[in-house]
């Protein structure tokens, strides 16, 4: 044999020196005879060579080796290239537990490189059970099996899961059908997952917690629906709470118990009878088979309430019940458990109107109802709150009939007329057309503001319609009533009011009724038809040519005066046939007016 030789580092070994063995290999076969006493460092160099050319063991492959020392948190193995590799120790952990090894084990590990600097070979046992689970998950990848695994951290967007040592990522999403709160349950079991994506050249494997429970859930659910009937009653816990109900486990699927399914009597929140965990009882009342969806119900498993309802509850009848929810169209007040009715915003005040119901009642507060209506096929019961207090408009009639003088505050000033507020919270209308006897009510509206205290006098109570009509107008004397038994044709003595270009404004009678003399009614010929002759305070006579009490028109005219009484001296006095003339017929009349005068 060979004496040995010191070893060779760098020079001798490497990826660039391979092409070169062959030719050393056949250089050294020819000298051997020849230099086998006398070697030089060549032949070393290519002794040493050719032994590491005869080996099987290559960079970058998976090698078994021998446990020979363990010092502090290292193991020394023995590779068999006449050198040992250094391992740490918690390469030889599995997550959650520590290093099991012992010396004279064999173990395989990951030769990164032969020999580095400080003469020693280069071991990886992480590297080499990584190697070997590639292997075996890129076969179990291309099969879709599933790969059992164990989650291990925590890092950003999801988990960390280590497949027999390769580490896979498990995303956020993909740990459970449902989101899950908190996995610390989940980690350090061995678990089965589906490999969702595999990259060996950036060293990526995506796996899925959730594709394997869908696929379980699945076969079971279907077995499980298949077996279901609606009616039937199963024991279930709840697994999640959602604002509009509780999923319910039945033993592998889940069934949907809605918020209105709970109990008969209103549940804002399934959280105020339901938590996580809960065991209850529950009845099928849905199975769509088609799409696997379960309805159940917990208040099927108790009497109905609203069965005999009417019974119960008679029309206006008097309860007393709580306020359970408030709206903006009303409030609902709990009867009894299960039984609940509407009080609309209409039947909640009086005298509050346009009023959020919010602002008149409150949550769980304690009422007084009437029974409006009674809807058992609808489960509906219309309520009245305003009607367990006393009617203020009924009131306000018995304390103020009709004829009755009252005084009130201008609430309002609209363009029909004028709302003055009363006794009791209530408001009595004035219309525009009885504020004054002779002006328009839009002229007669002028003179009245907001806030402005006036009296006025009832003239009629509505109770059912809850109105109340006002008249100001009416708190002095009707001025046609001042004309008595006037009639078409009849002379009366006007006193002149207003001068106009177009006739004159005139009163008549002692309430002073109002009248207009058209310019062509001021006199019989149309020289004297001019307004300007007459002054404010002038005593005129006309004749009513139209008088209409219920529309409240009379029409007076000069001119029809003097044509009667013309017609009348004519009569009287003689006519134009007997030689007389018009003016010694009018002249005679008039001597025989002042003689009878005197």
């Amino acid at each position: 044999m060979l004496p040995s030789a010191p070893r060779l580092r760098g020079k001798t070994r490497g990826p660039n020196r391979r092409p070169e063995q062959k030719h050393r290999q056949e250089t050294f076969t020819l000298a051997n005879t020849t230099s086998a006493l006398n070697p030089s460092r060549e032949d070393f160099a290519a002794l040493l060579e050719q032994s590491f050319s005869e080996s099987s063991m290559q960079e970058g492959s998976v090698i078994k080796g021998t446990v020979v020392a363990i010092e502090n948190d290292l193991a020394i193995v023995d590779v068999g290239l006449k050198t040992e590799g250094r391992v740490a120790l918690k390469e030889f952990a599995t997550p959650g537990k520590p290093a099991n090894i012992n010396v004279g084990d064999i173990v395989e590990v990951y030769l990164e490189r032969i020999e580095n600097a400080m003469g020693e070979a280069v071991l990886s046992r992480e590297k080499a059970k990584r190697e070997e689970s590639w292997i075996r998950l890129e076969v179990a990848f291309e099969k879709q099996d599933r790969v059992e695994g164990q989650i291990f951290g925590r890092v950003k967007g999801g988990f960390t899961v280590d497949l027999d040592g390769a580490v896979a990522f498990l995303p956020g999403s993909q740990v459970d059908i449902r989101p899950v709160r908190d996995v610390t349950p989940l980690m350090n079991i061995p678990q089965p997952f589906q490999i969702l994506k595999m990259d060996k050249r950036r060293g990526n494997i995506v796996v899925s917690r959730r594709a394997v429970l869908e696929e379980t859930r699945a076969e079971q659910r279907q077995e499980l629906v298949e077996n279901l009937k609606e009616g039937q009653v199963l024991e279930g816990v709840v697994k999640n709470i959602t604002d509009y109900g509780a999923f319910v486990d039945l033993g592998g699927v889940d069934g949907l118990l809605h918020v209105t399914d709970i109990a008969w009597r209103r549940v804002n929140h399934p959280t105020e009878v339901l938590s996580i965990g809960q065991t209850l009882k529950v009845q099928v009342i849905k199975v769509n088979h088609d799409t696997q969806r379960i309805s159940l119900g917990m208040k099927q498993l108790e009497a109905d309430p609203w069965e005999g309802v009417e019974a119960k509850y008679p029309l206006e009848a008097r309860f007393k019940g709580r306020v359970t929810n408030i709206t903006d169209y009303g409030a609902f007040v709990e009867l009894e458990p299960g039984v609940e009715g509407l009080v609309h915003v209409s039947e909640m005040s009086w005298t509050k109107k346009n009023v959020h119901p919010g602002k008149i009642v409150s949550t769980s507060q304690e009422v007084e109802v009437m029974v409006l209506e009674v809807d058992p096929v609808k489960r509906r019961i219309s309520l009245g709150l305003k009607h367990c207090m006393d009617n203020p408009w009924a009131t306000f009639a018995e304390k103020y009939p009709a004829g009755t003088i009252v005084e009130g505050e201008i609430k309002n000033i609209t363009e029909f007329g004028l709302f003055i507020g009363l006794d009791a919270d209530v408001d009595g209308m004035v219309h525009m057309s009885d504020l004054d006897w002779n002006r328009p009510g839009e002229e007669a509206m002028q003179d009245y503001q907001k806030g402005q205290v006036v009296k006025a006098v009832v003239l009629d109570v509505d109770t059912e319609k809850e109105r109340i009509s006002l008249g100001i107008k009416q708190l002095s004397g009707d001025p046609m009533e001042s004309l008595g038994d006037i009639r078409k044709g009849a002379v009366v003595t006007c006193t002149v009011t207003g001068v106009t270009d177009n006739g004159l404004e005139v009163s008549v009678g002692d309430d002073d009724m109002s009248a207009f003399i058209r310019r062509a009614e001021l006199a019989r010929d149309r020289a004297d038809q001019r307004p300007e002759r007459f002054s404010v305070g002038d005593k005129v006579d006309a004749r009513v040519t139209q008088f209409d009490r219920a529309a409240r028109k009379i029409q007076l005219s000069i001119k029809a005066l003097e044509i009667a009484e013309e017609k009348e001296a004519v009569a009287q006095y003689g006519s134009s046939d007997s030689g007389a003339s018009l003016g010694d017929i009018l002249g005679a009349a008039l001597n025989k007016a002042s003689t009878d005068e005197k």
